[in-house]
Parts: structure tokens; sequence; C-alpha cells
């Protein structure tokens, strides 16, 4: 975990896909075909069903394979029948101008259709409500030459998205073709994510699957929670990989990509994710890893010590598995440093 790479993954067996749900501003459609529609054209259909897009936009989704009759491929030309289930993934609405920022970025890997980064702690993927700029965007704006600008406004090619404070592993599609095959793995859950997390005390399993279903806060609007009377399907697979007196070093795996899944399901299992306040977790100060008396200080991480650490893709022009790792920042390294000085287990 030293430094930024790309890694040739050991074989291209058959993948999981943790991140179904954390595709960044495409679209996923399901249509039922009607019991009127007989021997009509896959790319007319659609042109009648979804007016804002041109039917040479939509024949091309098609040739890229964005678009499915029943789970199999077609062609434009494809006639569909009553009852058939048409599913598309749609490529995300122009965006906006956004004003370019010199943010720098860690570049992991980059060539003609991708750019990989290790997102730094504080980093927003995408302007919002009160952050208008300092975001990921502004800074993709900046580097726009290495980016498509599709037809008419910026694309900035984000497929998934990070947490503010989560360090790690991204991956920006360069124009649309990569962005539309990159979002499908992603929605059909094609992709391998693992993260690393230092969490408080030890599960008492050293690997376990957690599937709870996770929904908004019912009092609370910017927090999730496990509910499983109205919650989406949430899986978390983890494992302690390193263990000290009072804290764990775990691997987590997704299969689904809920927002705050890590944290909501680390809380709920009553190991919540060091630093992260909003689910229960306690910024960790140097006198308490040491052992020593209580003294004004800061603490070793002051965000949800939380990295993406390895990504797993299949390239989206050369269908080349590949497999990316970014190593943990510096604050995150710090605090594991301090355990393993201070808190080893017995």
């Amino acid at each position: 975990m030293s430094e930024d790479k790309f890694i040739e993954p050991e074989n291209q067996t058959e993948q999981s896909a943790p991140d179904a749900f954390e595709v960044e501003g495409a679209e996923h459609l399901t249509l039922r075909v009607g019991t009127n529609i007989t021997q009509r054209r896959l790319d007319k259909y659609l042109g009648g069903r979804l007016s804002n897009f041109s039917r040479t936009m939509l024949q091309k989704l098609i040739v890229e394979k964005a678009v499915t009759i029943n789970g199999k491929s077609a062609k434009p030309s494809t006639k569909i029948s009553p009852g058939d289930t048409v599913d598309l993934i749609l490529p995300p609405p122009p965006a906006k101008e956004y004003i370019p920022e010199d943010i720098p970025l860690n570049i992991i890997y980059e060539d003609d259709d991708i750019l990989v980064i290790n997102k730094q702690a504080n980093l927003i993927v995408h302007p919002a409500r009160g952050y208008k700029t300092g975001t990921l965007i502004n800074a993709l704006a900046f580097h726009s030459k290495q980016l498509s600008k599709g037809s008419e406004d910026f694309r900035p090619g984000i497929v998934h998205r990070l947490d503010r404070n989560t360090t790690g592993v991204l991956i920006i599609a360069k124009n649309e073709t990569a962005h539309w095959r990159l979002a499908r793995q992603f929605e059909m859950r094609q992709t391998k994510k693992h993260y690393l997390a230092i969490v408080h005390g030890t599960p008492d399993l050293m690997a376990d699957c957690i599937n709870k279903p996770l929904a908004v806060h019912p009092l609370i609007r910017e927090r999730f929670a496990v509910r499983p009377e109205i919650g989406k399907e949430a899986i978390t697979f983890y494992e302690v990989i390193e263990k000290f007196r009072g804290y764990s070093l775990l691997k987590v795996n997704i299969k689904t990509g809920r927002t705050h899944q890590i944290r909501v399901h680390m809380s709920y299992i009553k190991h919540p994710i060091i630093g992260d306040e909003m689910y229960g977790g306690k910024f960790v100060y140097p006198w308490q890893i040491e052992d020593t008396e209580a003294q004004p200080q800061e603490p070793l991480i002051s965000r949800p010590a939380l990295h993406a650490w390895q990504l797993e893709i299949t390239h989206p022009a050369t269908n080349k598995l590949m497999k990316f790792e970014a190593p943990l920042a510096d604050d995150m390294q710090q605090m594991l440093e301090e355990l393993r000085k201070f808190r080893k287990a017995k």
C-alpha cells in the first residue's frame, strides 16, 4: 500500500460487483412493451417512448449494448413483441458549465478512454447545494482537454462516486462510449471494489456478511439506517486483516452500493469506523493510543477512516481486465502506524 499502481489481475474469471447503485449520472430504465405493439423496430420504438433523445443517439446506445431485450443484446433493427422487457442505460444529461479550478489530481492511470485517480479527503465529487466550487468536477473542468465535452456542454465523466471524506480509487470516463460501458458494468455488478476501514473494537467473527436493508433515517434526513420494513437490499462482506487492542483494520467488499452503506453496517454491528461521528465513531488522539495522561492534541484522523483501496473493471475499449490500487492517505497510514507501535494485540 505504498504507491499508486495498476495491477495485472491474476486471472480473468467471473467477477462480482459491489457497486450497482453507485452509478453516477447514467439512468437505468425498464420498459414493458404493450400488447398493441407488434413487429416494430427497436430504435423506432425507443424513439417514440423517449422523445428527448434523437434516433441517432438511441441507435448508438443500442450498438454500444446499453440496451437489451429480455436480457439479451439487440440491434437497432431488432423487432420487438408484446410483453418484451427492454432495459436501457441512458447517458447522463449534459452538465452545466462549471468553474475550472487548478485542484491537484493524484492520477493512478490514464489513457484515451479512462482516468483513474486516488481521491483525496475533503473533496466532494460534484457540485451540490452550497458547494459550487472546490469539487472534483471543478478540477476536471480545469483538465477538460483530457475529457469529452459531448455535443454541447462539458461532460465531466463521473461514473461512480465516493463520500466527501472517503479517499481512494475513483474512475472517470473520458468519452461517452467509455461512460456508457463503465456505467453498465457498475449497474450489472460486474466490478470488484475493496475498501479498507479502521474500526473501534474487533468483531466476534473474523469474517462475515452483513445483509441488512438500508433507507433514509426516519428522523435525520442526512443519515441512513437499517430499516427492514422499507429499506433496499444492502450486502457488505468484511474480513479482519489486522487486530489491535481496542481497534481493527478491516477489508470490506460491498455487493450493493447504497449511500453510506459501509459506515451504517459497521455501526450496526457495534464497530463503527474511527472518526465517523455521524454513525457513532469517535475521534482518536495520540494520548489515548499511547495510554498516557489526557492532553490537548489534534486527533490522529479527523474524518471517517475509510479508503477505497482497489477497483477492478473491464476496460471499456480493450475489454481487458484491469485492477487499480491506491495507497492509504497519510492520516490513515499514521493511524495504523500508531496502532502497530502502541496497540499490538497480545
